[in-house]
């Protein structure tokens, strides 16, 4: 089953229903609560969206978004090591540093985000949501 790690922008799309990107992150989500896809996501991630989820939509409300995400994403842990590889980095973005290489660590192989541009020095596959799962045959 292949492994993708789920960027932030991507997230927001699905839950703030964010036109037009959020049919295909409905149809990534869609496919990781069928259990086709494994999805997975970091504390920053999370935490990120959270901030972002409670100004548009109240506290209350993002965190019953976010209890309802949690069951169909993984969250990993970001290490000692993955701090300092994005420290050391060529990324001009340190938090997209920090979630390659927490990627990486984890043996994913694949990041969904909307910001390709971002990922410029990743080591691993980055797409957007349409065309991972058009490069799956999922749509």
């Amino acid at each position: 089953m292949n492994k993708v790690f789920v960027d932030s922008d991507v997230i927001l799309d699905l839950l703030a229903h964010r036109v037009p990107h959020f049919h295909f992150a409905a149809l990534l989500f869609t496919f990781g609560d069928m259990k086709k896809i494994e999805l997975f996501t970091s504390p920053t991630v999370f935490c990120n969206v959270f901030y972002i989820l409670r100004k548009e939509i109240g506290i209350e409300n993002a965190k019953t978004a976010l209890r309802k995400l949690r069951l169909i994403i993984n969250i990993i842990d970001s290490s000692e090591k993955t701090i300092d590889c994005a420290l050391n980095s060529d990324f001009a973005d340190f938090e997209d540093a920090i979630q390659c290489y927490t990627a990486q660590d984890h043996q994913i192989s694949t990041i969904i985000t909307r910001n390709i541009k971002d990922y410029k020095t990743a080591g691993i596959l980055v797409q957007t949501p349409e065309i991972f799962l058009c490069s799956q045959n999922m749509i």
